[in-house]
This record gives structure tokens, sequence and C-alpha cells, in this order.
């Protein structure tokens, strides 16, 4: 487990790329890698990777399967890429963020970026149908960073697009700040906010059965969703 506070900015020293398979070797700043050991977990962009094999000088390799890859944002790192990281959870730290299981549900896009003082406002579009789970004042973890939604705005093919704003720390310690339109970004969806949409759609379904085209259709001409019906509650998610 992950708490979405990322610790550091990693570099990409070295890709190896094998059938169905590559290889990383991160550099990480002084001191990252005390105590860490093969087998241990590191979030990458937001990605569960396993420890393969520490070198000198905080370094330490990783294997990434194809699916992962197809799936994040890694098939497009190159030697030189910059990458936000999180060493797993110690049992009784503190959640600064909120928890995250690095497993990346999908990638998303950044269509434009705001630059008001001291801030930084980034617009990402979603795809269907992740956009039922994304909610105003909610949490979402981009790229490993655990952010809450500022705005959340729904489209009726279930896709849509929401906002984060950036605090000048948040800049200082990821790589949100060299982050332009068109960027792609890895989007781990917070799961009780999951867990608890659809259960809410389930049990619609369940009651309404030949009736939800038709309350579908009702909600569409009002400019609403069961999306809205299945909203959490204040303080969840």
């Amino acid at each position: 487990m992950f708490t979405g506070i990322v610790q550091a900015v990693a570099r990409v020293a070295s890709i190896t790329d094998r059938p169905g398979l590559r290889s990383f070797t991160l550099q990480f700043p002084p001191g990252f890698c005390a105590g860490l050991e093969v087998g241990a977990s590191v979030a990458c962009d937001g990605v569960c990777l396993t420890v393969t094999a520490l070198g000198p000088e905080d370094r330490a390799d990783f294997d990434v399967m194809q699916q992962s890859l197809s799936l994040t944002t890694l098939a497009g790192l190159t030697q030189g890429s910059l990458l936000n990281v999180e060493r797993a959870a110690r049992d009784g730290a503190e959640i600064g963020g909120h928890p995250l299981s690095g497993h990346i549900d999908f990638m998303a896009t950044v269509v434009a970026i705001r630059r008001p003082e001291n801030n930084v406002c980034v617009r990402i579009q979603v795809p269907a149908p992740w956009m039922r789970y994304i909610f105003a004042k909610g949490y979402i973890a981009i790229n490993g960073a655990s952010l809450t939604v500022a705005e959340a705005e729904r489209s009726r093919d279930g896709s849509g697009c929401f906002e984060v704003w950036l605090i000048p720390e948040t800049l200082r310690m990821t790589t949100f700040g060299a982050k332009a339109e068109g960027a792609l970004l890895n989007i781990e969806i917070e799961r009780q906010t999951q867990v608890f949409v659809d259960t809410v759609r389930a049990a619609i379904d369940e009651r309404l059965g030949p009736l939800l085209p038709a309350l579908e259709k009702l909600l569409a001409a009002q400019g609403q969703s069961l999306d809205e019906l299945a909203k959490p509650p204040a303080g969840l998610g």
C-alpha cells in the first residue's frame, strides 16, 4: 500500500527490452534506497513495481510486464525520463494523502493548464466510463500523487473532465511542473468511491429492471445521469 505522498523524483538511467518484458534501472536521490531490499515495492508514477536488483549509488532495477506497459505511461519512458516515486507505506505510518494500491485504472490526458500566481490548475480529460467515479472534493491519484478534485464535468457518453490545483510544494516535489497539454497521466481512482458507486448502480439496476432505460432517458433530458444519483455522501472519497 502507498499513501499518495510523493517522496522523490527518480530518473530512468537505462532501459532493457526483452520479449514481453521491459526492465528499468532507476536512479534515486541520495538516501532513498536506504533499507530498500530486493522484493520491496516502489510506486513509480503510481505503478507498483517490485525491486529486482539493487545497484550502487542509489540505483534499483524493476521489471515491467507487457500488460502494465499497455495500461500505463511506462511504455513511453526513455532514458532520462523523470518519475514520481514513493516507497511502500510502513505499518503505523501517517496517511497524508489516501490509501493507494499502485494499480492503475486508466490513462488520462492533460487538455489545459492555467498558471495563476503561485498555483497551477490542470484540466484532465477522462475516457468513458471512468468519470462516474470522479467527484468534486473527492480524492484521486495522478501519477502516484494523492490530489483533491476541484471541479468535475460529465458527458452523456460516460467520459468527462476534471480539474486539480497544484500548490508550489506539490510542484517542487513532483514532475507535474514539466507536464504540458497532451501529456498522458496514470490515474488510480479512490476505491471507496468506486465500491459505493458500483453498489448503488447495482441496487438501482436490480430494483428498477425494465424501467431503468426510461429513468436514464428522463435524467438525460434534465442534464443528469445515474452517476449523480450514485454520488457518494460528503466525507466519502
